[in-house]
This record gives structure tokens, sequence and C-alpha cells, in this order.
């Protein structure tokens, strides 16, 4: 089970100098890091998966369509059936000792992780905690709690290498309406998308090193798979595709390996529209069908941290759609979830933003 502790120290309030004896008490400034990930259900029930489903699949980020159109499909139909599918794909990976989803037990690593380099280099000056797009613990309840605790000033990082409407926007968008609830409001940054950092290449290529010296036989391709979006998207200006190619072009790069070893795709499509292409599903099929290709490993960049798209649908679906096509071994990469490299990597891209403050 992993543990976290969500205290730090706190320093008393007290009047301002030079104020009136009966001004307010107030605490002393502090920095607040506030990183953000994509959310998780409660639980595994149908009213705990609808919940959760209900708040994702309304955000406009991630469905666009007309609200009077895509409101009576999804809570008519769609949210009928889709929590008891669901459900049963996050019992899949369900961390049942924590009774928790994998993507909040690693979401807490990784925040501890942070916090205990962010405070063994600036002392108690900062406050590190982590929040949900979508459940709990709320992008709200947390900035409530930064401002009580005297942060001043709030970095806020969606924990996403990649730029696109439906995380890193939308994650933004949310921080914002909780400002808006603040009557003293915070000075605030957001972090800028990582996916060209050297150092978030680097613990890429490590872990993907890692994986094939522990194979017994080398992979002959490697699929990385990001998360999809709509083709639409690309052409109204996101520009979540070309990050994600130029993620995959520094990863060989630095891999030194050549182009015919790494193959991009594109997974967890939803809807009618068409996709950014190729679809992983279908091209690993195809690899292994019309190319021969028997042995594959997978990773996915743009997932800070395991979660049903990779546990549930990479390491199980796809996994599936290779292995009945005739493949014969498939290997997962884990995300990078709280290595130290990866730490490493998010610690850099906080300083770099903290640059003028502290």
């Amino acid at each position: 089970m992993t543990m976290f502790d969500d205290t730090q120290s706190e320093r008393p309030a007290a009047c301002p100098a030079h104020a009136p004896a009966d001004h307010p008490a107030i605490k002393p400034a502090r920095i607040g890091i506030l990183v953000a990930n994509l959310g998780t259900p409660d639980a595994t029930d149908y009213w705990s998966m609808r919940r959760y489903l209900s708040e994702f699949l309304s955000d406009k980020r991630v469905v666009d369509y007309s609200a009077w159109l895509w409101q009576p499909l999804l809570q008519l139909v769609i949210l009928s059936k889709r929590p008891f599918s669901s459900g049963a794909a996050y019992k899949s990976i369900w961390n049942n000792e924590a009774d928790e989803s994998p993507l909040l037990t690693i979401t807490k690593a990784q925040t501890k992780a942070i916090r205990d380099k962010m405070v063994a280099q600036y002392g108690d000056d900062v406050r590190v905690d982590f929040c949900m797009r979508y459940g709990n613990p709320s992008t709200q309840s947390k900035v409530r709690e930064m401002v009580e605790a005297g942060c001043q000033k709030i970095l806020f990082f969606p924990l996403y290498p990649h730029y696109a409407g439906a995380t890193s926007a939308t994650a933004n968008d949310q921080f914002f309406r909780a400002l808006m609830a603040e009557k003293w409001q915070p000075i605030t940054r957001t972090v800028e998308p990582y996916y060209a950092d050297p150092a978030y290449i680097d613990a890429l290529a490590q872990s993907i090193e890692r994986a094939y010296a522990a194979a017994d036989t080398r992979p002959e391709k490697l699929i990385c798979s990001y998360h999809g979006v709509p083709e639409r998207y690309l052409r109204e200006g996101d520009p979540y595709h070309c990050q994600c190619q130029k993620t995959s072009r520094l990863l060989q790069e630095r891999l030194g390996w050549d182009d015919t070893q790494i193959v991009t795709t594109f997974q967890s499509r939803f809807g009618p529209e068409e996709w950014l292409k190729p679809y992983t599903v279908q091209e690993v099929a195809r690899l292994a069908e019309e190319d021969g290709i028997r042995n594959i490993a997978v990773c996915a960049p743009a997932f800070s941290a395991d979660c049903i798209e990779t546990l549930e649908e990479i390491n199980e679906e796809i996994k599936e759609a290779f292995e009945e096509a005739g493949g014969e071994k498939f290997t997962y990469i884990p995300c990078l979830n709280d290595d130290a490299a990866h730490i490493d990597a998010l610690c850099g891209v906080i300083d770099r933003n903290l640059k003028g403050w502290l």
C-alpha cells in the first residue's frame, strides 16, 4: 500500500507589521506547487463510475458537440451502459490494497517525491500538492487549501508532456475557475508542455533501454502509442499531433536508432469521427499480419502515470489484438511514474518555472 502524507509544516498566522492590533492575522507568504492529473473514479461501482464519466464526458474540451445534441445522448444512452463496462475495466487494474485506482496511487507517489526534492531545496517556502481535473481531490479544493496555507503565488503544473485542448487546456481552465472563487487571488503561472525537454526524453530512453536489456529477445519494433484526439483538432490548430511526432523523433535520436525501429500510433478512439492515425490497435495487428512482426514493445510517452488507458487498454486490449493477428511476444514498457529520472525531469521543469519567485 502506498502511503501519502499530504501535510506540511504550517507557519502560524500573525498580524502584519505596522498594522493595527485588530488587523486580521495573515500567514507568512509561501509558494504553492500544484501538480494536476486527469482524474479517477472514487470506486468501481455503477454510480461512482457514472459520476466520474458524466463529469469527464460533459467537458466541452473533451467532447465539443452542441450540448442539446450531446447531453441527451450522454445522459440517457451512454451513461446507462458505459459505467458497467468501464467499472469492469477499472476492477481489472484496481489497487485493492489501497482501494484506489493506480493513477491515484502513482500520482501520490510522484507528488511525495517532488515535494521531498522541493522542500530539500527551498525549505518551508514551498508547499507541494496534487489535484485531479475530474473526481477527487478536486482542483478547487486544493487551490483553497493552498490559499489558506498562505500561498500567495501558485505554480500550476498539468502532468502532460504534450499540450492538447482536452488535457492541458482543460486542466488550466479548471484552475482558473478555482481562482474565481478566491477573494484574494494568488499570483499564478502555468507550466508549458515539456515534450522536448532533454531530461524527459532521457528518462524515456532509459526506461526503454532497461526494458530491452531485460528482454530475452530484442523487440523488432517499438510502438510509441499516444492518446488520440480527433483529426479535426489538428486542423483547428491544436499542436498535440506535432508535439507527439517530435517526442518520437527526439527519442529515436537519443536511442541512436534508425527510423524503421520506432512506430508512432494513437489509441483510445471515441465516437464517430476520424481520429489521429494510425490507430494503435489496428497498427499492431497490421504489423503482425502483413509485415510478419512477431515481437514488439509498446510505450506510452504521453502519459506521465500508468492508468486505465495503459494498464487495461494497452496491456490487455491492444496486446490481445496483436496476439490474435499472429504476434507472439508483446512487451509493455510502463510509464515513467515515480522513476527517479522522471522526478528529476519534472523538478527541473518546476525549477525553471519558479525563476524570479525563489
